[in-house]
């Protein structure tokens, strides 16, 4: 049924082949009723995703260079994963910034996307966007730690509890601790968990 269906849009024009992809991914996913993201690959136009404000892994201008290799010999063996919830008309990266980066500025790479960039989609509230964008960067071990403490004091203005931050991001207490040192961010960490072993 679904062969018959292509074979029927062969000739579409490429906008139209993209929307019948996305509906049968769709479809696909909600049939097969296993909750991963990665199971609905949806094409979205790639000047319509846009890096976030809070992304603290960097990468240096080789490891991008390497970037733009692997992309163009393997092709974009990974989806970007982008926040259900759109930024006016646009999607926001969670995680794939710097693929995202390439995708958008290597022309080479751009042209073969045919202006589309292949996302899936979290639907997070955006203090949860960050825990996850955080867990995808330590998950590769290429989150800076400055950065990161600045995340977790994010988290904390947002009402998480030291515990829930230790459990969400899979740090220890002794980590998130050392998180709040780095930064000297001491009033962000004034709470009952901390301040037990303290006294005047």
């Amino acid at each position: 049924m679904i062969s018959q269906l292509l074979e029927k849009h062969k000739t579409a024009p490429f906008e139209k082949k993209v929307e019948l992809y996305n509906q049968i991914s769709q479809q696909l996913y909600e049939f097969i009723g296993i909750e991963h993201p990665s199971l609905n690959v949806q094409l979205v136009p790639i000047d319509r995703v846009e890096g976030n404000d809070y992304n603290p892994n960097k990468v240096a201008p080789p490891e991008m260079k390497l970037l733009a290799l692997s992309i163009k010999k393997d092709g974009l063996t990974m989806p970007v994963v982008v926040a259900s919830e759109k930024k006016g008309n646009n999607w926001v990266v969670v995680d794939g910034f710097h693929r995202t980066a390439v995708c958008k500025e290597v022309q080479e790479i751009r042209d073969d996307l045919k202006g589309y960039l292949p996302v899936t989609r979290l639907d997070k509230t955006l203090e949860n966007r960050v825990a996850s964008t955080v867990r995808h960067n330590m998950a590769r071990g290429t989150h800076q730690v400055e950065l990161s403490a600045k995340l977790v004091a994010f988290l904390k203005r947002n009402d998480w509890t030291n515990k829930r931050i230790g459990d969400e991001l899979g740090m220890d207490p002794d980590e998130v601790l050392r998180l709040k040192q780095i930064t000297g961010l001491a009033e962000a960490f004034q709470d009952k968990e901390f301040s037990k072993s303290w006294g005047i």
